[in-house]
């Protein structure tokens, strides 16, 4: 009975890492192409990416990475996860480490002029709101 007990514990013991979600954030290449419809340049796309940009807030940052749209995104969602464990934590902290100055102040510019490049695409959308509404307002006085 001890035996029977031990092997069933042990199955779902290690069942569950077999559909532990993959973190984004922390996944080595080879991990990103256990996934489906990930290859080896899309895995790479994603490392450069979270080297370039830093850590992903959200699975669907994926939109910024080349190859990944919205359909392969949706289909990943249940298969990856973004990290918040305090081990993952810890081994983000070590890559940064093994990071050189340059690279570190590479980073931080990159992530800079993203947020930078965002807020201009943001305010350049309401002012075009702005002119449509004022168009539309100024052709129905016609």
């Amino acid at each position: 009975m001890k035996k029977v007990l031990l092997s069933l514990i042990a199955f779902f013991a290690f069942s569950s890492f077999a559909f532990a979600a993959i973190d984004l954030n922390t996944a080595t290449k080879e991990q990103l192409e256990s996934l489906k419809g990930v290859g080896p340049e899309k895995a790479q796309a994603i490392i450069d990416y979270r080297q370039a940009n830093g850590p992903f807030r959200s699975v669907n940052d994926l939109e910024n990475v080349k190859g990944f749209g919205e359909k392969s995104i949706k289909k990943l969602k249940k298969e990856v996860s973004i990290g918040g464990a305090s081990a993952d934590k810890k081994e983000d902290k070590a890559d940064n480490k093994k990071m050189s100055k340059e690279e570190k102040k590479a980073a931080k510019k990159a992530e800079k002029e993203a947020k930078k490049a965002k807020k201009e695409d943001k305010k350049e959308g309401k002012e075009s709101k702005k002119e449509g509404a004022h168009e539309h307002h100024d052709a129905a006085r016609k």
